[in-house]
């Protein structure tokens, strides 16, 4: 019966990055997506590394997931494509996160009708596939945001 319920959240949740992807292109056209790209849930790194970012960091990086991420540095970056990097960012994240809305109307049809431990399994799965990835998205940003204040700086130079 969890076998049944995992299985499902997890079809359910790759379903949901295909529902973010298509409402997502949809936001990027909008004046609304400008508004959306500047949010930062989690600003402080310490607690992102208490809730396991870090570790959701290194399966994203070192496991078949790495394979769903198009996003690849170059060895020798410009600023141009920092900008580019991050706008990217923006959308995956943004996507993640329309995701895992989507997800959550599942968990709520099944918390209504009590069904609580598929409604539980369906929160934990949407928060694993679809926030942290949203919340890594995030802090690559922060980061990216600080190489470009940097390569600001000495082009200032």
């Amino acid at each position: 019966m969890i076998t049944h319920y995992i299985s499902y959240s997890i079809a359910i949740t790759f379903i949901s990055w295909i529902v973010g992807m298509m409402i997502g292109s949809l936001l990027k056209k909008t004046d609304y997506f400008n508004k959306l790209s500047n949010m930062n849930f989690i600003p402080n790194e310490t607690i992102n590394n208490r809730i396991g970012l870090g570790v959701m960091k290194w399966i994203v990086t070192h496991t078949f997931f790495k394979f769903f991420n198009p996003m690849k540095m170059k060895k020798k970056i410009e600023i141009i494509d920092l900008y580019h990097l991050q706008k990217e960012m923006t959308t995956a994240e943004l996507n993640h996160l329309i995701a895992f809305v989507f997800v959550l109307i599942f968990a709520l049809i099944k918390l209504i009708n009590g069904e609580v431990l598929f409604s539980f399994i369906f929160i934990i799965v949407n928060i694993i596939m679809n926030l942290y990835p949203s919340l890594l998205q995030q802090q690559n940003k922060r980061r990216i945001h600080r190489l470009i204040t940097v390569f600001s700086r000495k082009s200032l130079k």
